[in-house]
Order: C-alpha cells, then structure tokens, then sequence
C-alpha cells in the first residue's frame, strides 16, 4: 500500500479516534479537574495524533519523523498514566478504563512497529 497522506497510517486514524474518546469521557469529570487532570489527559491524547502529523509531514527528514513519533510515543504513554488517576479517582468506571487502556497500548505497539520498519520514502 503507498502511503500519500497522514490518513493511510492506520495509527494516526487510531490516535485521533482515541483522542476524540478521551474527550468524550472526561467531559463528566468534576469541575474542580478541569486545570489539571481533564486538561492533561485532553492534551496528551490529541498530542499523540498531532506528533504523527507533524511528523509525516516533515517525512522527508527521516530522523526528524522518527523523533516524532518517538514524542507520540510518550505522549500514548503518558496518556494511559491519566487514565489511570482518572479510574483510581472514580472518574472512570473500569470497563471503559479497560477498552481506552487496550486501545493506547495497542497505539504505543503500532508506533514502535512503525519507527522499527520506516524506511524514507521517495
């Protein structure tokens, strides 16, 4: 498959459909979270999406795309550590915890396997 555009990555539709998620479930978090654990875990997941387009676009570089994607690397990751005080602190019911938790997990292997395999691409 030749990828043309940042949409034929299936881990870039992955990362912003979780981020689009995320949204969505903190929406309820109480008010008093919203300057720190609802604006952290809103930033971190669209920074996952965000960091593979920036990076595909600048894919000409192939260091630079790497470096990208090694920055939505950890912002996945550091998703998933909000996610967690999101479910210890009761905002997040442990079956919607599960199914968000899996997806990033399975965006963080998605991106390692995409940084191991890329080659430059004329």
């Amino acid at each position: 498959m030749t990828i043309r555009s940042v949409e034929d990555l299936d881990v870039y539709r992955r990362a912003y459909q979780a981020a689009m998620e995320v949204f969505r479930l903190s929406r309820p978090f109480p008010k008093e979270e919203r300057h720190s654990l609802t604006d952290q875990i809103v930033r971190s997941s669209r920074s996952v999406a965000a960091n593979i387009r920036e990076g595909f676009a600048k894919r000409e570089y192939e260091n630079v795309f790497l470096r990208h994607l090694v920055d939505a690397l950890g912002s996945a990751e550091e998703t998933q550590t909000w996610l967690d005080f999101a479910k210890d602190c009761g905002y997040l019911d442990g079956e919607k915890y599960q199914i968000t938790i899996r997806e990033y997990r399975e965006i963080c292997s998605m991106l390692y396997a995409l940084r191991k395999k890329w080659r430059k691409r004329e």
